[in-house]
């Protein structure tokens, strides 16, 4: 329920305990962070279960908990030993610019916000894909050609710029926002967008205005529209890529467009919010384990930290840590084959229950049948 209604907040689900230990996360390949949740608990609850058992009973379900974890480490293990697919051989620049949230929509500190995205953007060293964060541009970037000639003068020909910029459109019913992800090339020109889908309620928007008295918790120009959906951008000479802005990225299932597979996930966020909390590491969290359920590597560029590039294993290759100003320079890690959960999504956890049901009605059936035996050899006994 907390995962999909109002839209959903499915926030440090019980599976990201096992998110730091490499092999034990790989099982979310196969039954994603539902299915590894319910496994987790699973087997969590079976030395309780054993010390509530009696004779044999309680050797059975102790043998359970210690097969159920072996048998996670050993299929993650062989994952992990699998051979990758030869890296792509693109060039990624992460621009973090560290900007408080305080700071950073005062219209005074503006030019000083842009100003200090270019000059990381432009220091020494060679890519092909620049990444900014989620509203890195505090303004509508479409509509402002001078920003937009700067950032042309800051891309070479063949280098890409994605970035998280607001964007307006007018409408019947008024100025419609959105928050989005523009890419754009050396000439400062528009290629291709994408809408944030994912709304976070009471603070991109308000479910059932016209009935809650309830405002934003954000200020802001008005109500975010959603955009239509997971989507894949084809850019010039770069691999497809799926967008998921901010806490998109901690939806199972709801990354990636299914008829259209992508290479790679950007994930355009800012965790100013947090401010000094463990929220960003939890989401970051959130972001490795899309990586291991989809097979694709994850690209996070950060406002404030944390921004990382994560490997289709769920492991953190480079990082720039909250509060930091800086940039990272990598190459974009390979993408495997779809997983079983990137083919059949969360069908894998309503198997898993299903399993857990039909073996708990056998368990209950075998007991039944072995105390009515007992009871009838007594009694002819």
């Amino acid at each position: 329920m907390r995962g999909h209604v109002l839209t959903g907040f499915p926030w440090n689900l019980a599976g990201y305990a096992l998110v730091d230990y490499a092999a034990l996360r790989q099982t979310a390949a196969w039954v994603g962070s539902y299915g590894l949740s319910f496994l987790t608990v699973f087997v969590a609850v079976l030395p309780g279960a054993a010390a509530m058992a009696s004779g044999r009973q309680r050797l059975t379900v102790s043998l359970m908990a210690l097969a159920g974890i072996a048998t996670m480490w050993a299929v993650g293990t062989l994952r992990l030993q699998s051979d990758a697919q030869q890296p792509p051989g693109v060039a990624l620049r992460i621009v973090q610019g560290n900007i408080p949230q305080e700071e950073k929509w005062a219209p005074e500190n503006r030019e000083a916000t842009f100003a200090r995205y270019l000059e990381l953007s432009t220091r020494r060293g060679d890519f092909d894909v620049l990444l900014w964060p989620e509203t890195a541009f505090p303004g509508f970037l479409d509509e402002d050609t001078e920003a937009r000639d700067r950032i042309a003068a800051a891309l070479t020909e063949g280098r890409v710029l994605l970035t998280g910029v607001p964007d307006r459109v007018p409408s019947e019913d008024g100025t419609r926002y959105f928050n989005t992800v523009q890419a754009f090339g050396a000439t400062g020109r528009i290629l291709t967008g994408y809408a944030k889908h994912h709304l976070v309620p009471f603070g991109e928007y308000v479910p059932f205005r016209g009935w809650l008295p309830i405002e934003r918790l954000t200020a802001g120009l008005g109500d975010f529209t959603p955009g239509p959906g997971p989507r894949t951008l084809a850019l010039p000479g770069v691999p497809l890529v799926a967008v998921a802005i901010c806490y998109e990225i901690i939806f199972p299932g709801h990354v990636v467009d299914d008829l259209f597979r992508p290479d790679w996930i950007f994930n355009a966020t800012n965790d100013a919010w947090f401010g000094t909390s463990i929220g960003p590491e939890q989401h970051l969290a959130s972001a490795r384990m899309r990586a291991v359920e989809e097979g694709l590597p994850v690209i996070r560029a950060a406002n404030t930290g944390i921004s990382a590039v994560i490997d289709t294993s769920g492991e953190i290759i480079a990082r720039l840590d909250t509060g930091e100003t800086g940039i990272i320079d990598a190459s974009l890690p390979s993408a495997r084959p779809p997983t079983l959960y990137a083919s059949f999504g969360d069908w894998m956890l309503l198997a898993l229950i299903l399993a857990s049901w039909s073996w708990a009605m056998a368990t209950n059936a075998t007991a039944r049948y072995r105390r009515m035996r007992r009871t009838v050899m007594q009694r002819c006994g």
